[in-house]
């Protein structure tokens, strides 16, 4: 079998400091490349446009693409952002079929000629129809990282999906809005979870938090409003409390996201309630948070780190806390966590409670309630063998479900079925969803 992935064009694949989705494209294509011949296409810094790069890591084909034919075309695209009529929220300029139309037509024409037998697409649906007109006979997998589907223009998106062989999401919780806004597709929806690499983190598992040491918090991520960080500081004031030496580390990059990818899509009233934080400078109340707190000695903004280098984070903390607002999609940073044997603590959030057990391998509390969060962070502290048995739990429970190999398995089943293989258990040990 042949598979290529297309991934977002503003993914990073090749880089040494990935993001979490050109992590799992780059794991996920190593490991099929084991059963399966395996392209990827991905961005290019190349200024020729008409120049392509390929390379070859451990068998797998990198297709680099130019994305200087695009710039021009955006510009043009939010020029009639400006026009009211033209305006509709519910297909912004991310969803148009315009929107990098110049990458994809490179793929869709190169596709042809690889002569794949499957094509793996990352959110974008717009790229489907595309891949189709030049590809009539390609099996097409669009994988959904994110609500788009079920937050967009209905009729644009059933058309989209009408071309569509197979629809895969990185929940349950994705899965069944899917299949609930669109049941005539409910039949081709499938969940293939995220994975954690369980020889960096499971394989490294000596966490070093001691009883007597000051305690410490830590959260991975976006430090972005929907992520929840202005509830974890609030919570953090009264943690300190009880706890007055605690340490709270917040390890991302300090930016909110597009407004139109998170409040322009969503009817949640808590997600609107974020509203503000997007339209003002999300960084200057940042900093006046801290400014203004009593405890701004204890937390700490350590900016981006490169992923290998998140293990250590990891393993120096007590508690991971994941507090976010909006319904997340997955949460990649909460099974890292399990895995190196850390509790965690996040919302009743999206795909959260497929994540964590309650009371098991963590504590979930509402989304947005910073008593509540702060309740659940002193119950840890104060329990130094739950903390211990959460630990163990999550490192057990990431290592029997989240492996990338678990990851790689089921996407090899979901290939094959769609294919019409007869060896659809190919790949040992492969699960249904």
């Amino acid at each position: 079998m042949k598979v290529a992935f297309v991934t977002q064009p503003f993914d990073e694949v090749l880089l040494p400091q990935k993001n979490s989705l050109g992590i799992w494209v780059s794991k996920i294509a190593q490991k099929l490349s084991q059963s399966c011949e395996v392209v990827v296409y991905t961005k290019s810094f190349q200024k020729n446009p008409f120049q392509k790069e390929i390379e070859y890591r451990q068998e797998v084909c990198y297709k680099q693409v130019p994305l200087i034919l695009d710039r021009g075309l955006i510009k043009i695209l939010k020029s009639f952002e400006h026009f009211p009529k033209r305006s509709n929220s519910k297909r912004p300029l991310f969803s148009s079929s315009f929107y990098y139309l110049g990458y994809i037509l490179q793929i869709a024409i190169d596709l042809r000629n690889q002569q794949c037998d499957l094509v793996h697409v990352l959110n974008f649906s717009q790229f489907v129809p595309i891949i189709r007109a030049f590809n009539p006979n390609i099996k097409i997998v669009l994988n959904m990282r994110c609500e788009w589907l079920t937050q967009l223009d209905y009729a644009m998106t059933e058309r989209r999906l009408c071309q569509v062989n197979l629809v895969l999401s990185c929940s349950d919780y994705i899965t069944k809005e899917i299949s609930g806004r669109f049941p005539q597709f409910a039949s081709l929806c499938k969940t293939v979870h995220n994975g954690v690499d369980i020889h960096r983190f499971i394989g490294n598992n000596k966490h070093s938090a001691k009883e007597n040491s000051a305690k410490k918090i830590l959260f991975v991520g976006r430090v972005s409003p929907e992520k929840g960080v202005h509830v974890l500081l609030e919570a953090f004031q009264k943690v300190v409390e009880q706890y007055p030496e605690t340490q709270l580390e917040l390890v991302g990059s300090k930016a909110a996201v597009n407004y139109e990818f998170v409040v322009g899509l969503s009817n949640d009233p808590k997600v609107l309630d974020l509203a503000s934080f997007y339209r003002d400078d999300w960084l200057n109340h940042l900093s006046h948070m801290q400014e203004h707190s009593s405890v701004a000695n204890q937390v700490s903004f350590t900016g981006s780190v490169p992923h290998s280098q998140l293990v250590n984070y990891y393993q120096n903390t007590d508690i991971f806390v994941f507090p976010s607002v909006w319904n997340e999609p997955f949460g990649v940073p909460l099974i890292e966590a399990m895995a190196t044997g850390v509790p965690v603590i996040a919302t009743q959030s999206g795909a959260f409670p497929e994540i964590v057990e309650e009371g098991k391998t963590g504590l979930l509390v509402e989304r947005g309630d910073a008593s509540a969060l702060a309740d659940a962070i002193l119950r840890l502290l104060q329990n130094e063998d739950l903390r211990k048995s959460m630990g163990e739990a999550g490192r057990q429970r990431s290592l029997e479900n989240f492996s990338f190999d678990r990851v790689a398995n089921d996407l090899y089943y979901q290939y094959e079925r769609i294919c019409d293989r007869s060896s659809v258990l190919a790949m040992p040990n492969a699960h249904v969803n």
